[in-house]
């Protein structure tokens, strides 16, 4: 089912999300609707916040996007109770967007690899490292978890900039090619 994503200024989004258990009622439901949800809004990252859900959740799919020789260093993952253990190497400049924040895109600076540790949807523990486009899709979906979001990361001029957008996204005023819920004003 594809549900609702919930816009820039619904609370839930700047919570920091609540680990679970493998009998958490509903996981595999959650899982798929969060999949179909986010291929429908065309994106490559979900986490659960962003469908009003206060669930250490998020799915990653980076295939999709990557050119025809490069498809097989994509992913394609459910990370469940996620923790960050180490970020490292260069800072590098990417623009990212957010399907929380319709039609704002800025440059984010990452780290180039992340070290992540937690349970696949089968609840197995994994402890991986991630490089490129990989480790900056999970940076940017842990961070939902974390309830932090992209714009935060925006050098101070860009904040300034993008301001009124956000408080057109904020009120409701905005529309997107997916479903929007908006917090209520």
């Amino acid at each position: 089912m594809i549900l609702p994503i919930y816009a820039y200024g619904n609370p839930v989004l700047k919570r920091k999300a609540d680990d679970i258990t493998s009998d958490h009622p509903g996981l595999a439901e959650t899982v798929a609707n969060m999949w179909e949800t986010m291929y429908a809004a065309q994106g490559v990252g979900l986490a659960a916040p962003q469908v009003g859900l206060p669930l250490r959740i998020f799915v990653v799919d980076t295939i999709q996007i990557l050119e025809e020789e490069k498809k097989a260093e994509g992913i394609r993952r459910v990370f469940i109770n996620a923790l960050v253990t180490d970020e490292s190497g260069d800072l590098w400049p990417y623009e990212e967007g957010c399907l929380s924040i319709p039609h704002i895109r800025g440059d984010v600076e990452r780290k180039q690899r992340v070290r992540i540790r937690y349970r696949d949807e089968n609840f197995e523990v994994r402890d991986e490292i991630y490089e490129g486009i990989n480790a900056r899709v999970i940076q940017h979906e842990y961070d939902h978890i974390e309830g932090v979001l992209f714009i935060e990361k925006l050098k101070p001029l860009k904040k300034k900039l993008i301001q009124r957008k956000l408080n057109d996204i904020k009120t409701g005023k905005v529309s997107a090619d997916y479903k929007l819920k908006f917090a209520r004003t």
